[in-house]
């Protein structure tokens, strides 16, 4: 995993925060948890020593996961970069459904970071791959799976 991940400020933040989470609260409680499940003796037959076990190992590989993803992310600070009315990472975009008027707005964010239920959508995503430079008036035609599907940019964002 050597390719550099794009992120935001905010991504990477939220990811800082949980890693520290992770380092500082979880790690030491699931210690805890092994030390008090082995005095409970014979740790063959000892549910709790296992499920504790089992946390540890989820803990850990999120812990490296975290890291990995963060020593390979380029942070991009969009709101430090001059508003050209393109799209481009870390934007928030307006765009108009040209057959039904639907308006819906989107910030494009790092795969990690993309939940459509708070609008934010993956730079890799098809409508976020049809958006990219591109800019406000212009129609982006977003390839789905029911057929073409065409948006006009209303308004582009640097937040």
């Amino acid at each position: 995993m050597s390719d550099r991940v794009p992120m935001t400020v905010a991504g990477e933040a939220a990811l800082r925060k949980e890693l520290n989470r992770l380092k500082s609260e979880d790690r030491p409680r699931i210690v805890q948890a092994i030390a008090e499940a082995r005095e409970h003796g014979d740790l063959k037959e000892n549910a709790e020593y296992h499920a504790a076990r089992e946390q540890q190992g989820f803990c850990e590989g999120r812990i490296q996961d975290i890291e990995g993803k963060l020593s390979n992310s380029v942070v991009i600070d969009v709101a430090a970069m001059p508003n050209t009315g393109k799209v481009i990472f870390g934007t928030t975009v307006t765009i108009v459904n040209c057959e039904t008027d639907e308006e819906v707005t989107y910030t494009i964010v790092g795969e990690d970071e993309s939940d459509v239920n708070s609008g934010k959508i993956s730079v890799t995503s098809p409508i976020a791959r049809a958006l990219i430079a591109k800019e406000e008036g212009d129609v982006a035609v977003v390839k789905a799976p029911g057929g073409d599907i065409e948006y006009e940019i209303d308004k582009v964002e640097h937040i």
